[in-house]
């Protein structure tokens, strides 16, 4: 991620449509703004919620509420409760996101 030709600018998310994302199961609501090469989100996850798809970009992931499950495709399962995060790279091993009881992310890409 190169952060390059953001001006200075605050983020009221109030102001920002949650926008929904079927899963493969439950329901993904992505609140989003994109400035020069990043993306910056507020993601809420419904309980029960699994990713219907693989992810191969890089995201730095803080998770606000409730706790996330990351399932990398070699099997490997990492758990990121709140007030963590996790950083992995573009093309840094596929994965997949999934909450038992429901999630909220700041994630920036």
């Amino acid at each position: 991620m190169l952060i390059q030709n953001v001006p200075f600018q605050t983020i009221a998310w109030s102001g920002i449509a949650a926008v929904p994302h079927a899963g493969e199961t439950g329901i993904a609501h992505w609140q989003t703004l994109e400035v020069g090469t990043i993306r910056v989100r507020l993601v809420r996850y419904s309980a029960g919620y699994l990713a219907d798809h693989w992810c191969e970009r890089g995201h730095v992931i803080h998770v606000l509420e409730g706790t996330l499950a990351t399932e990398l495709r070699d099997g490997r399962v990492f758990e990121t409760a709140a007030g963590s995060s996790y950083v992995v790279a573009t093309g840094d091993g596929a994965h997949r996101s999934r909450s038992i009881s429901g999630a909220l992310l700041f994630i920036v890409d």
